[in-house]
């Protein structure tokens, strides 16, 4: 090698370290900060501490609004259902409060929060709460060993396309909706909950 170009193969590793420390930092920021400006200055949804981001930020249903049925696109056919491959309706459910979260067995908030959604459903099954776990693009077989192995007693339903969590609005693992007996949304959380945090938000939607 040359004596020019051994003196400039250290400058060009130190700008190849240098490129690659910046494309790594911007995509943990990605990660850790997916959603940019907070709430008061966008009007969009806030991510909690933990929220696994699969996507860019999308604004979700509303708060106030009434919740669509558990289907996808218009002709998609996409519906949920159970694992016994039963579809899930919101319709079958009125006069009942409803708490939707999406999930997926391999994602760690979720997981983390688990415990806390058994306790929190156990406590309020006889208020007549209704909580529909809807995994992402998961087989059956995965959701089924995962809800059996945890010995979890609420409903377990399955999105395979992620067609429902599209037509939801949903970006990122777990997403909370609380749903009142009328079907109207009257919450929304981004991200795993403490069990204060669900207790507060099922009060929410109990009612009378």
């Amino acid at each position: 090698m040359s004596d020019p170009a051994r003196r400039a193969a250290p400058a060009l590793w130190v700008f190849v370290f240098v490129v690659v420390g910046l494309v790594a930092a911007g995509s943990w920021w990605l990660l850790a900060d997916p959603l940019g400006p907070d709430e008061a200055s966008t009007g969009g949804p806030v991510a909690q501490e933990g929220f696994y981001a699969l996507g860019e930020r999308t604004e979700g249903l509303e708060v106030g609004q009434v919740a669509p049925e558990l289907v996808g696109d218009p002709g998609s056919g996409a519906v949920v259902t159970n694992l016994q491959g039963e579809p899930i309706t919101l319709a079958s459910l009125r006069g009942r409060p409803v708490w939707i979260v999406f999930w997926a067995t391999w994602c760690p908030p979720c997981q983390a929060e688990t415990p806390d959604l058994e306790r929190t459903f156990e406590d309020h099954a006889a208020d007549g709460l209704e909580l529909i776990a809807i995994d992402v693009q998961e087989p059956v077989e995965v959701v089924r060993d995962h809800m059996e192995a945890y010995d979890l007693s609420y409903t377990a339903a399955l999105d395979p396309s992620g067609a429902i969590m599209r037509a939801y609005g949903v970006f990122g693992l777990p997403t909370h909706y609380f749903i009142d007996r009328d079907g109207v949304i009257r919450e929304r959380v981004y991200g795993p909950m403490t069990r204060e945090q669900m207790e507060e938000r099922v009060a929410s939607i109990l009612g009378d």
